[in-house]
């Protein structure tokens, strides 16, 4: 019997490569089969594409695959019965705990969201959207788990996407639980908030050459437990999107952008845009006056926010995020003539007529 299991969903509603490795996680790898491993939920995940379905398995740890109670069995119940009931338990587990599989995999990648109308949306209030969607089909916003998402933001200061994968992945190593092994290889779950708080973390991780960040991670993780542990993270997905930024921003080692990254990939805030020298770059193809700018000011952070906030509404951080995917060199073909696409802008007064 296959141990994979499969979605229906289409390469255009979901596209593992730009979503995988677009920068928002990092903890995804792809072998030369096209298949992709990674790690969320205490589970092992190996995922691989076709024009229509999205066929995966799961290995879990090995507390989540025990059944969480044993039949009760009558003293002259025979052997034979024993087992039988056993086995029916097991099953029963089993069905569940696919089940389960299921949900967490329709959730990490918001499968819930139609991203044939989202795209049709963004695309009538922006021509170039329109002209990228084409292209980047598929891209979907994860819905990641606040406590990963954040210390793997903090990781992300002045820093690239493989290096950044491979801080998240020695501190997993130093501090997560064993999930198991696959293909020769140990996998481990993300650390807790308690874990991280831990004094010696900022030592260790200094050791493990994360240079400032490291006091960043174990400050930002003891300040995050005394303000309630994850529990207070996960008040923040109902707070106002200013409120949970500002709250965000408390934390040592995180900002604007980072602030910005952990409201819309993992707090439900999907109106949120994080504004890097590459956002502001794209952001100059619209608003043609902020190459007068050498730098990200909080104005013209502000403004560029509210900006796409106004071009493609309450899932703004969704449709810029496709933008950037499509700005990234890695999945960029070489434009013909070296020259790099023009930008048709929207005016605000073309906005008002569209939206009237």
């Amino acid at each position: 019997m296959s141990l994979w299991r499969s979605l229906e969903c289409s390469c255009k509603d979901l596209q593992l490569l730009m979503t995988l490795s677009g920068g928002q996680c990092f903890r995804w790898h792809k072998n030369e089969e096209g298949e992709w491993t990674g790690v969320f939920a205490q589970r092992i995940w190996t995922l691989k594409q076709t024009d229509e379905k999205i066929l995966y398995h799961v290995q879990h740890a090995t507390k989540l695959a025990q059944p969480k109670s044993k039949p009760k069995v009558r003293r002259k119940e025979t052997l034979v019965r024993k087992k039988q009931a056993d086995t029916e338990l097991n099953i029963l587990d089993k069905d569940a705990l696919q089940l389960e599989d299921e949900k967490l995999l329709k959730n990490y990648f918001r499968l819930d969201f139609s991203l044939d109308e989202m795209y049709a949306k963004w695309g009538e209030s922006d021509p170039n959207f329109k002209e990228v969607a084409s292209k980047f089909h598929g891209v979907r916003m994860l819905k990641q788990d606040p406590v990963e998402n954040i210390f793997s933001f903090i990781c992300s200061s002045n820093n690239n996407i493989a290096r950044i994968s491979g801080m998240v992945e020695k501190m997993c190593t130093l501090y997560g639980e064993v999930i198991g092994e696959k293909n020769g290889q140990s996998y481990h779950a993300f650390p807790d908030v308690n874990r991280l708080a831990d004094p010696i973390v900022e030592q260790d991780l200094r050791t493990a050459s994360f240079g400032y960040r490291a006091k960043f991670i174990q400050k930002s993780a003891e300040m995050i437990q005394s303000l309630g542990g994850e529990s207070w993270l996960q008040s923040l997905q109902s707070k106002p999107y200013t409120e949970a930024k500002a709250a965000l921003m408390q934390l040592p080692g995180i900002g604007a952008k980072v602030a910005d990254c952990i409201c819309l990939m993992s707090l439900d805030h999907l109106e949120a845009i994080p504004v890097d020298t590459h956002v502001w770059q794209i952001s100059c193809r619209y608003l043609p006056h902020l190459k007068n700018y050498k730098s990200v000011t909080e104005k013209v952070y502000n403004e560029i926010g509210e900006y796409f906030r106004d071009l493609y509404g309450p899932y703004a951080g969704w449709a810029h995020t496709v933008l950037f995917c499509a700005d990234l060199k890695m999945f960029q073909e070489k434009p013909v003539g070296g020259k790099k696409r023009k930008i048709n802008r929207v005016s605000k007064e073309e906005k008002q007529k569209k939206s009237s």
